[in-house]
C-alpha cells in the first residue's frame, strides 16, 4: 500500500521550459505525428494572425521532399529583438525562453 503521507514537499516545481522539455506531450499532444502536426497549427495560426490584421499580404507553406518537415513563412512584423520592459533581456530571447510569453 502507497504512503498515505503527502505534503508540499512531495510537490516538484518545474521552472522556465523544463517542464517542455519533461513532459513535451503536455503542451504539444505528442513528441511524434501529432504533435508536429499541433506545433505546425500554432505556427500557421499566428501567420493568419498576421495577415488578417493587415501586417502580412504573404503566407508561404513548404512541404519538403524528406516528409517529415516543412517551413511557414509571411512578411510580418516578425518576432521584435528590442530589450523587453519587464525582463531587460531582448523579447526574442523572452519569448523562446519563457512559457506563455
Amino acid at each position: 500500500m502507497a504512503s498515505s503521507s503527502y505534503t508540499a514537499k512531495d510537490i516538484t516545481v518545474l521552472e522556465g521550459l523544463e517542464p517542455v522539455r519533461k513532459r513535451p506531450g503536455m503542451y504539444i499532444g505528442g513528441v511524434g505525428t501529432s504533435g508536429l502536426h499541433h506545433l505546425v497549427w500554432e505556427i500557421l495560426d499566428n501567420s493568419i494572425d498576421e495577415a488578417m490584421n493587415g501586417y502580412a499580404a504573404n503566407i508561404w507553406v513548404t512541404l519538403h521532399k524528406d516528409g517529415s518537415s516543412l517551413t511557414i513563412e509571411d512578411d510580418g512584423r516578425g518576432i521584435p529583438v528590442d530589450k523587453h520592459p519587464g525582463s531587460k533581456k531582448s523579447a526574442l530571447e523572452v519569448i523562446f525562453t519563457t512559457l506563455h510569453a
